[in-house]
């Protein structure tokens, strides 16, 4: 039975793939220092820290520009990667990190409580549908995260960007232009294209002015320092809390219905009929930010006509007017 128990621990442990970019603040000032952390294990705890050997892309994209990141900005941080960076100019940024891909041999048993552990109820059904519930498994991972920030004021066009990830969430809307009431809709790209019928998962966490909490570390049994965050008014929703499938488009709705931090996650896993192979997926998430309200210009690249173009419209109407009325006196 101990046996039994620690095996199952065992998968749970190795086999938490989920991994998030998040941001003590998803709002911040131009040109000043701040960090993005890499969580690797749950969207609440990161379990390990990821070698920069292992990231095949890590991209910032701002003011039009997709810029490389240098490994040297990154630093370990208990078992949290944390990227220090500079932001830039006022703009809507996105950060995003791929990484390559690796294989996991797991026995029958253990692959099933993974699939069922890891939110992957698709091929659990495949493999109880196909007879291959007793059939070992090595899967072939990579995960691919990207996060939307906010830079001072202006808005601009940088939150659309694709980044040409195999899995790749991209929003059809700016974050930062919407607040609670309205919905957003998101596109899960597979291969650049709209992947239909995914299964994907939504949480949210509350935010206390623009940070997502404070961060809080504890021991486990075994000594080990764990960090998490842990929201300071109301308790955030555990990730996978909310459960959509892609339409035709690859797009799903999200309703938003409280600010904080918003978490999407999908998992694409399907057979694979390479040599060495039965599994192939893909793992993919997004976070950003959602404030209290529109407190935000939008830039020239947003809007079509300046809003001073209105004012010095308005303007010279007055001063037509003025002098029509001064001739007919």
């Amino acid at each position: 039975m101990k046996k039994v128990f620690f095996g199952i621990i065992l998968v749970l442990l190795l086999c938490s793939h989920d991994m998030f970019l998040k941001m003590d603040n998803y709002f911040l000032e131009p040109n000043t220092e701040t960090t993005i952390k890499l969580y690797n294990g749950t969207y609440e705890v990161s379990e390990n820290v990821i070698d920069r050997n292992r990231m095949l892309d890590v991209s910032l994209v701002g003011n039009g520009q997709r810029i490389s990141v240098d490994s040297t900005q990154w630093y370990q941080k208990d078992n949290i990667t944390v990227l220090k960076f500079r932001s830039g100019n006022e703009g809507t940024w996105v950060a995003g990190v791929s990484t390559k891909p690796r294989n996991i041999k797991l026995a029958a048993k253990d692959f099933n409580s993974y699939l069922e552990h890891e939110g992957a109820p698709d091929m659990l059904t495949w493999r109880t549908e196909n007879n291959a519930l007793e059939d070992d498994a090595v899967e072939r991972y990579s995960k691919h995260v990207k996060t939307i920030f906010q830079v001072g004021n202006a808005l601009s066009l940088d939150w659309k960007a694709v980044l040409g990830y195999p899995l790749e969430f991209v929003p059809l809307e700016n974050p930062y232009d919407i607040h609670t009431g309205h919905s957003l809709n998101v596109q899960l790209l597979f291969g650049g294209k709209p992947l239909a019928n995914q299964l994907v998962y939504v949480g949210n966490e509350a935010m206390t002015n623009g940070k997502a909490g404070q961060e809080h570390s504890h021991a486990d049994d075994g000594g080990h320092t764990h960090e998490h965050t842990i929201s300071e008014e109301i308790d955030h929703q555990h990730t996978d809390s909310n459960q959509f499938r892609t339409d035709e488009n690859g797009i799903i709705q999200i309703a938003i219905t409280a600010t904080g931090v918003w978490h999407v996650k999908a998992i694409n896993l399907v057979p694979s009929h390479e040599e060495g192979l039965t599994h192939d997926s893909n793992w993919d998430t997004l976070t950003f930010a959602v404030g209290e309200g529109h407190s935000h210009e939008h830039s020239h690249e947003e809007d079509g006509i300046p809003s001073y173009f209105y004012w010095i419209a308005s303007l010279l109407l007055v001063i037509v007017l003025f002098l029509w009325f001064n001739r007919k006196k």
